[in-house]
């Protein structure tokens, strides 16, 4: 090689610096996904807080279903996990996860914590958007990672898209579906949710 194709080879490689790890949102498959907006904090526009917290609205809608999962949901049989609770979704339960927003896991399957990401499958798996970067992936992400739930061994697969007030609700050997906020759908043993109505209900 010339020395000046060795220059350029060795600018180039020094013109894409390591993303650091801090800023891995998920891995989906051998793919590593990146915080929304993770640039920006890369060139100092944004600080790390800024991409890793949640919307007024996630926050809000994932406080909602998860005080009507408590209302409603057998507290002794399951428990109902919030704050992107870790899960690691292939069968060696290593090195691969995802962050989930809202999870209802068996106790029995649980039994007690122990200080790391989940290691068994949860029964539902509620997700509200998302702050994964989809620049690269597209909307196969949520194609993707609902299929590797469900493979995982997760019952149900919900997603909630707020900009377009849809729910996809997935699960294994049935069509998926998508419906609009208004659709009254069960979560688990026989507890049915009308996000609609719960939305109304909390504003009057």
């Amino acid at each position: 090689m010339s020395t000046v194709a060795k220059t350029k080879t060795a600018k180039k490689k020094k013109g894409r610096p390591k993303i650091p790890d801090y800023l891995v949102y998920e891995i989906l498959d051998n793919k590593k996904i990146y915080y929304r907006d993770y640039k920006k904090v890369l060139s100092g526009e944004l600080p790390l807080e800024a991409v890793m917290g949640s919307s007024d609205l996630q926050a809000w809608l994932i406080f909602l279903i998860s005080s009507f999962l408590s209302k409603n949901l057998d507290l002794k049989k399951y428990m109902v996990l919030l704050n992107e609770v870790g899960y690691f979704y292939t069968p060696s339960r290593s090195k691969k996860w995802f962050n989930l927003d809202i999870a209802i896991v068996s106790r029995e399957k649980l039994k007690k914590p122990q200080g790391t990401y989940l290691k068994i499958p949860p029964e539902v798996v509620i997700e509200i958007d998302t702050k994964a970067d989809l620049s690269d992936i597209g909307d196969q992400y949520y194609i993707k990672k609902t299929d590797r739930l469900l493979k995982s061994g997760v019952k149900k697969v919900i997603w909630i898209f707020t900009d377009v007030k849809k729910i996809q609700i997935a699960e294994n050997n049935k069509p998926w579906l998508t419906v609009d906020y208004d659709y009254q759908f069960e979560i688990i043993d026989g507890i049915n949710l009308n996000l609609d109505k719960l939305l109304k209900e909390d504003e009057s």
